[in-house]
């Protein structure tokens, strides 16, 4: 099992930055490729930036130049900066760890962050 704990969500005006945190806990991470996906409201989850085990980051079109994904694999931990935030940027943040890497059949979530930018 691995359990994931996201953080980092919240309130805030278009342009401004956040950083999402999630810490994971239980089988050995860094075996995991991680992910940040997003849901907004009557719309599909997406998966926007993912990071594997080693290699390099991807992220969806849309937010490439805004979003940068990270991990520390010595502190468990995988993070989400998200800079030049926009009102469509509202949703909920899921962090993902999917061991096979390809995202298709997430192996654990976490619960999410709202993210709610205002205009």
């Amino acid at each position: 099992q691995v359990q994931l704990v996201e953080s980092g969500g919240g309130l805030v005006q278009a342009g401004d930055s956040l950083r999402l945190s999630c810490a994971a806990s239980g089988r050995t991470f860094s075996n995991y490729a991680m992910g940040w996906f997003r849901q907004a409201p009557g719309r599909q989850r997406e998966l926007v930036a993912s990071i594997p085990s080693s290699g390099r980051t991807n992220q969806i079109a849309s937010v490439q130049g805004r979003f940068t994904i990270s991990r520390d694999n010595a502190k468990n931990t995988v993070s989400l900066q998200i800079n030049s935030l926009k009102p469509e940027d509202t949703a909920i943040y899921y962090c993902a760890a999917d061991f096979a890497g390809s995202f298709e059949e997430v192996d654990y979530w976490g619960h999410g962050t709202q993210v709610t930018v205002s205009s």
